[in-house]
């Protein structure tokens, strides 16, 4: 295994960078970090939607949220692969397309982490904020919005966690990310492959259990800030 590592490291890495396109383990990394960050903001709108008390805005979005999750991101990829470039006359690469996916999934889930997070807020913060005289949207981006966010932390850190996992489905559309790399690792060693993919799981593992632990640090800290209530954690499973 340490015979593996110090031959292919450098691919492993960051693909055939700099004498090619980046790949690898800094391609996962990168493109799980843009998913979130991208998916973000739809996210938040739709979480704010699927709580509003607008039935016409609220109906296509909870639709839309439901059908997401309902189905698996391969099928959100093969849609963003073959099905966008029919109806846009557009044809993207690899990488554009596993971005466009994350980034229609992720909103989904993040959605409803939102709105877990609003919900889980004491029905009084709206209440009060509203006796006070502010309108409902000042009353939800000033007052309740900002709770809600800080106590949804430790929620999207685990999303980002799904989304790095999320990424190795890039290799079916032949997206150089890091399983991509591992699988022309072996087939360039071939004899080793229980090595190889040990060395790709242990990768894995290592991320996202790291990325666990501080999900679990920023929760307690929470906690202890008297912040803690989070009902929404399991909506990111």
């Amino acid at each position: 295994m340490l015979e593996l590592i110090q031959q292919y490291w450098l691919y492993f890495l960051v693909g055939q960078y700099p004498k090619g396109p980046l790949g690898g383990l800094a391609l996962t990394l990168i493109l799980a970090s843009l998913g979130l960050l991208l998916s973000l903001p739809l996210g938040l709108v739709f979480g704010l939607i699927r709580v509003s008390p607008y039935r016409w805005l609220r109906v296509p979005v909870t639709a839309f949220v439901y059908v997401v999750r309902g189905t698996p991101l391969l099928m959100v990829v093969f849609w963003a692969y073959f099905f966008l470039p029919s109806v846009t006359g557009v044809k993207t690469d690899q990488f554009w397309t596993m971005l466009i996916a994350l980034v229609v999934f992720d909103a989904a889930y993040l959605a409803e982490i939102v709105r877990a997070g609003i919900l889980g807020l004491p029905r009084g913060q709206m209440e009060c904020a509203r006796s006070l005289g502010l309108p409902y949207m000042k009353a939800m981006r000033s007052v309740i919005l900002p709770q809600a966010l800080r106590n949804s932390l430790p929620s999207l850190v685990n999303q980002f966690i799904s989304t790095i996992k999320e990424t190795s489905l890039g290799y079916i559309i032949g997206l150089a990310e890091v399983t991509f790399i591992a699988t022309q690792i072996n087939s360039l060693v071939f004899t080793k492959p229980a090595q190889v993919f040990g060395i790709l799981g242990l990768t894995y593992f290592v991320l996202c259990f790291g990325l666990s632990r501080l999900a679990f640090w920023i929760e307690r800290r929470l906690e202890r800030k008297g912040l803690g209530n989070r009902p929404q954690a399991k909506v990111a499973a």
